[in-house]
């Protein structure tokens, strides 16, 4: 606030320093340079306000995805919603969704930093879908999971979520990378090692309720992978898939009768229908509403071509060789 009402005073007033700035825009698929000046007090409230986006992600996982959990525990239990715990549980959700939407689009910027980009309403409320139904069927599931099992839950939990921290620390290890010395120039060793901890920890927390859509990379300065890892994203989704069905088979199966007045055949089928719809957002998003998709060396229907290739016969596929090819070329968006 106190950035805000400093820049407001200086308003109508010229800035002795100014930098300039530089950044490609797509107009009709073809790239524009843009440049601007953009004066020292602007670039302070830019910065001040990125670092609030990215304490409000810390916040949603960190802070409400626990309360979200915890509330639909004590839900399920009590087989009863007063209306203070309702609105506790759709503030938790919302924050929730927020920091998601905020993770997808701080993604976008970070892998193309060289780009200005500009989602409108129509991917926003594709994206806020996606997240929504990708983070409620997801946590219902984990609720669901343990009120089933009570403790003997803890043990799948705890290690569910240790392999989604040590994965980047792995991948780090078996790369022989340093560790990175740069991040900070004020930063020891120590501060840097404490940062990495923070960051890694952050990242599984995510993880655990939905896909983080950065993927580490802490050899690298910048902490995180700037290409368009598909192969990591798929891999994500269908690990969840899998998990997401042994858990409500454990809840449909081994089940309280009194935990729910509901049946669990139909509560089991109307979640799992509900994380894959949330799928089916997520590959129209990549494949038509994101905003630098012309950017794609290939996009959702080339991989879904190449998927449907490798179960024709070979010579079926010969035959059909230049048909593909031309279908290929024109789902390149």
């Amino acid at each position: 606030m106190i950035k805000y009402l400093t820049l407001w005073k200086k308003e109508g007033q010229e800035e002795p320093y100014v930098s300039l700035t530089r950044k490609k825009m797509l107009i009709n698929g073809e790239e524009v340079l843009i440049e601007w000046e953009v004066g020292h007090s602007i670039r302070t409230l830019a910065m001040h306000r990125n670092a609030y986006k990215r304490m409000s992600q810390i916040q949603a996982f960190l802070g409400s995805v626990p309360q979200l959990t915890y509330q639909l525990y004590v839900t399920l239990i009590s087989a009863e919603v007063p209306q203070g715990r309702a609105v506790l549980m759709a503030f938790s959700l919302i924050s929730v969704t927020y920091g998601a939407t905020l993770c997808n689009m701080l993604a976008i910027q970070i892998k193309y930093d060289e780009y200005k980009i500009r989602l409108g309403l129509l991917e926003v409320l594709c994206i806020t879908i996606w997240r929504t139904l990708e983070i409620t069927s997801r946590l219902l599931i984990l609720v669901l999971f343990s009120a089933t099992l009570k403790l003997k839950a803890v043990p799948f939990l705890l290690l569910n979520f240790l392999i989604i921290l040590f994965e980047p620390w792995v991948k780090f290890w078996r790369s022989g990378a340093q560790m990175p010395s740069n991040i900070e120039k004020n930063f020891s060793r120590v501060g840097t090692l404490v940062v990495l901890i923070s960051v890694t920890i952050l990242y599984a927390g995510i993880n655990f309720s939905c896909w983080s859509a950065l993927q580490l990379k802490l050899a690298d300065r910048d902490l995180v992978e700037k290409g368009q890892n598909w192969g990591h994203m798929g891999l994500h989704y269908s690990v969840r898939l899998v998990e997401n069905v042994i858990m409500i088979l454990v809840f449909k199966f081994f089940g309280v009768k009194v935990l729910l007045n509901y049946c669990h055949s139909l509560i089991a089928l109307q979640l799992i229908i509900a994380y894959l719809i949330s799928i089916g957002f997520m590959l129209l998003f990549f494949q038509y509403l994101h905003p630098l998709r012309s950017l794609f060396t290939h996009n959702i229907a080339d991989y879904l071509h190449c998927v449907c290739c490798h179960q024709h016969p070979r010579g079926r596929v010969e035959d059909l060789e230049p048909a593909f090819d031309t279908e290929a070329r024109q789902s390149i968006v």
